[in-house]
């Protein structure tokens, strides 16, 4: 039986100042999409980047680029390892109960762009898995 490993998903929407991290469960069961971007579907982005020009705006200030560099990364894609580390000083501070042990805020092992990560309960964070 296989292992499924939940891959992590940046979301950022720089006219509503909403950054997220999400799973991909969460993606596909949840509102995710539609509580952050207001539309329903990940498909409907490129048409609301399109169409949208205080959105495609916004995207523009938020990166320092024009309306023609803009690409669908810059909003949404699987979230990197500095990503999820601008996430973790939101999350331990959220979690900041004077408990020693954090628990993870995602599954224990999960996939970045950079690879495989599993949770370390000692400094509460993912460390990366080595790989043959």
């Amino acid at each position: 039986m296989a292992i499924q490993i939940e891959t992590i998903y940046y979301l950022e929407n720089p006219e509503e100042g909403v950054k997220k991290c999400v799973t991909e469960s969460q993606l596909r069961y949840e509102d995710i999409i539609k509580d952050i971007f207001g539309v329903a579907l990940v498909s409907d982005l490129p048409i609301m980047i399109q169409y949208n020009k205080k959105f495609q705006e916004c995207i523009c200030n938020a990166n320092k680029i024009t309306a023609n560099q803009i690409s669908l990364d810059m909003i949404f894609r699987v979230a990197s390892k500095s990503d999820l580390l601008e996430f973790k000083k939101e999350y331990l501070a959220a979690e900041n109960n004077n408990e020693e042990i954090v628990p993870p805020p995602f599954d224990s092992i999960i996939k970045l762009t950079e690879g495989i990560f599993k949770w370390n309960e000692n400094d509460s964070s993912y460390i990366q898995l080595k790989t043959k």
